[in-house]
């Protein structure tokens, strides 16, 4: 079986693309009856732009019932080479992760997930253990407060606590399926985080609505190879249409083409080019 790793390398190059599509509906902006509508739209005109999408299971929650039902029909929307990161930030002590395991693999399929680290190895053991899968663990967010905690240093290591996030997620790495969540927000320390970890796929939201330099992220989240970041964008691109007017496929397609052509555009004047 195709890991995680292999789905997104193979998608990326088949795309030329290390742009991922956050699949977020907010409330407000799209009818809950129309969310599944509505995110098929984004993913059809944006399938061969993207390495990725990444459905924030918040928005669907929040929506009860009627959101399950629209998360499950968009995930059926999506081709089944593009790999699916759903972004649950999950986390908790023995069976409860292993729920959360199952539920975010075994249940919904994703090809990746997103995890907290804050109780410890241990209580990212259950996701770790699918070998195929992808996690995504929350190293330096993208949120003004990251650094309340994020940065504090460590008393025997001196390292702040993101950057120890970093060294244990090489150490927990066993079977090659970790990554580290760093947002665009933070260019410092994304940079220091892919010095720690130089082979690790980073995924690095933050561009976009949230303010994150894309030349720094990108620049800073590659590896050598000027591959393994995926840079996620998802007003940006989403709502799109709010801004320039024109159909919500056809304006997300323009902010997608326009990130993903920006994002390259860096890459081939650093030597990484397709």
């Amino acid at each position: 079986m195709a890991t995680f790793l292999d789905k997104l390398d193979a998608a990326a190059q088949r795309n030329r693309s290390l742009l991922c599509v956050g699949l977020d509906p907010h409330s407000g902006l799209v009818p809950p009856a129309e969310v599944a509508g509505f995110n098929r739209e984004i993913v059809e005109a944006t399938s061969d732009l993207v390495c990725a999408f990444k459905p924030n299971l918040a928005f669907y929650e929040a929506l009860g019932r009627e959101g399950l039902m629209a998360l499950e029909r968009t995930l059926g929307a999506i081709p089944g080479h593009l790999p699916v990161i759903g972004d649950a930030k999950r986390s908790d002590i023995g069976s409860t992760a292993e729920a959360y395991a199952r539920a975010l693999f075994g249940v919904w399929g994703f090809d990746a997930v997103t995890v907290n680290p804050y109780l410890g190895g241990d209580s990212l053991e259950p996701f770790l253990r699918c070998k195929e899968k992808g996690v995504f663990i929350l190293c330096r967010t993208s949120n003004p407060g990251a650094a309340d905690f994020q940065g504090l240093s460590m008393k025997e290591s001196g390292l702040p606590l993101y950057l120890e996030v970093a060294r244990q997620a090489q150490g927990w790495n066993v079977w090659g399926n970790v990554g580290l969540v760093v947002g665009a927000t933070a260019p410092e320390e994304l940079r220091r985080v892919r010095g720690i970890c130089p082979e690790m796929p980073i995924l690095v939201p933050g561009v976009g609505a949230q303010g994150g330099d894309l030349e720094a992220a990108v620049v800073h989240g590659v590896d050598s190879r000027g591959r393994r970041a995926i840079i996620s964008a998802s007003r940006q691109v989403l709502y799109a249409y709010r801004n320039e007017g024109g159909g919500v496929g056809v304006a997300a397609r323009r902010a997608a083409l326009g990130l993903r052509d920006a994002i390259n555009q860096v890459l081939d004047q650093r030597g990484w080019p397709w």
